[in-house]
């Protein structure tokens, strides 16, 4: 009976050796980290311009994904039922002086999203850029559009244009719309007045937002 071949015995000597490399050496990975964009009002107003706001305008118009801030704010409006019912359908505050106000801001994707929460109401709204020269505000079926700019340390909301439900509105129609984003004893503050033709004063509030603690 024949002896069972060992099968190590017939290997070449080299088996076991690695062979050339057929392929070429992969070349080294390089990470390349993508500069962030930067923040949707700094954007819009240019970075010499953003650099001369006061600072708690910059932290609260700033690139942070989400934003909570508090304060007080007064609110004014005409009495008037067009204005009342106006109001109703933006869902826009109802007066009354020094109301508590909450303010949520969440970034994603370029867009911005208030929310804003006086004791009278809730007041949604979201901000994005126009062609990077505007910021479009809509606000339930009507759409603002804003050019920003720098006056001192604060940022004047100058409106260009609106639009009720896609549709343009005529300039007359727009009315007159006074926005500020500035700050006060080191709070960010704001003062905004909106009258519109043969309603009056729609809403105005004012008031200041201390931002929570850690932002």
């Amino acid at each position: 009976m024949l002896p069972k071949p060992d099968p190590r015995a017939s290997r070449p000597e080299h088996a076991d050796k690695p062979g050339p490399n057929l392929l070429p050496p992969a070349s080294p990975r390089i990470m390349r980290v993508m500069p962030m964009p930067p923040a949707l009002f700094h954007s819009l107003l240019g970075s010499a311009e953003w650099g001369q706001l006061a600072t708690p305008v910059r932290r609260m118009h700033g690139d942070d994904a989400r934003v909570h801030a508090a304060g007080y704010a007064t609110v004014e409006g005409s009495s008037r039922l067009p204005a009342r019912l106006l109001r109703r359908l933006l869902r826009l505050p109802e007066p009354g002086p020094d109301q508590a106000l909450a303010l949520t801001i969440e970034r994603r994707n370029g867009q911005e999203t208030w929310i804003r929460r006086f004791a009278s109401g809730h007041m949604r709204s979201t901000l994005r850029s126009v062609d990077g020269r505007q910021l479009r505000e809509r606000l339930g079926p009507v759409s603002l559009h804003f050019k920003l700019r720098r006056d001192g340390d604060v940022i004047d909301w100058k409106l260009c244009s609106a639009r009720l439900l896609g549709v343009p509105l005529p300039p007359w129609l727009c009315g007159n719309v006074l926005s500020r984003s500035g700050a006060h004893g080191g709070r960010y503050a704001f003062d905004i007045d909106v009258r519109l033709p043969l309603i009056g004063q729609l809403v105005a509030y004012r008031g200041w937002l201390e931002l929570a603690d850690g932002q």
